[in-house]
């Protein structure tokens, strides 16, 4: 069975081919035969109940600088994709937060991976947090000046 695979990505001329997931996946997802479209989160679009996306069929290649080719795009109601995979980079932001709301509508009927509610909820960054017996020393703050004083660690950033 020929499966229709959307990937809700940065822009896939963006990606480093070397050490992407994303465009790893898409290579194999492509091997298996599956039809590959790509769009960008502000493609994504909700009216009317139902969940919209200017998608791009894609072909990726493992050719550094011409590693892909998209095709002519058109608006798809993402429902009837068989699988979305949602695989944009941070920021987390609201833009982010409000993509996942969106495919929630058309979760689990279309397949969404990650799911879009756990995505929101459990981000990568912060989820560790929950396992005290496994968590070094550790800081969380946007105000780093007030806690400097306090902190003998380095400062890293994510």
């Amino acid at each position: 069975m020929k499966l229709a695979v959307a990937i809700q990505m940065d822009h896939v001329s963006t990606i480093d081919i070397e050490g992407d997931s994303t465009f790893v996946l898409g290579l194999e997802a492509q091997r298996r035969g599956y039809a590959l479209y790509h769009y960008t989160p502000p493609s994504l679009i909700f009216r009317d109940r139902k969940v919209m996306a200017r998608i791009e069929p894609m072909t990726l290649r493992r050719e550094k600088g011409n590693h892909f080719t998209l095709g002519a795009p058109e608006m798809v109601d993402l429902s009837t994709m068989d699988v979305v995979l949602l695989r944009q980079d941070p920021p987390f932001d609201m833009s982010y937060i409000t993509t996942t709301h969106v495919l929630e509508h058309i979760h689990p009927k279309t397949l969404v991976v990650n799911d879009p509610a756990s995505v929101r909820n459990a981000p990568e960054k912060l989820f560790v947090t929950h396992f005290d017996g496994l968590l070094p020393p550790t800081l969380i703050t946007a105000m780093w000046r007030p806690c400097a004083p306090s902190v003998t660690s380095t400062r890293t950033s994510s």
